[in-house]
């Protein structure tokens, strides 16, 4: 009797979750909504006023600090399933 020696199948890459914060208008308009000042908001992801003002008057965020806002500022649901997405098993 022959046995089945072939490897288990791999596993599906799972899709990015969509970023909640795109653009810097995204996260001023946000902001605004939760009445902090610039300080107050960005210094929850380690990143200065003078960055932070940088990103809401239309400088490109960077993918990583998209993430933290993410995680930071996002739904229970939706920070959920970015670490999800992280954690999973990319090999």
């Amino acid at each position: 009797m022959m046995q089945d020696t072939a490897s288990p199948s791999p596993r599906r890459k799972s899709k990015q979750p969509a970023l909640r914060f795109k653009t810097g208008e995204d996260v001023r308009e946000y902001r605004k909504k939760l009445g902090l000042n610039q300080s107050a908001f960005w210094s929850q992801i380690h990143v200065t006023q003078s960055g932070g003002s940088r990103y809401e008057s239309g400088r490109s965020i960077p993918k990583p600090v998209q993430v933290l806002l993410h995680l930071a500022y996002g739904t229970t649901k939706q920070a959920q399933d970015m670490l999800a997405w992280l954690r999973a098993d990319r090999s």
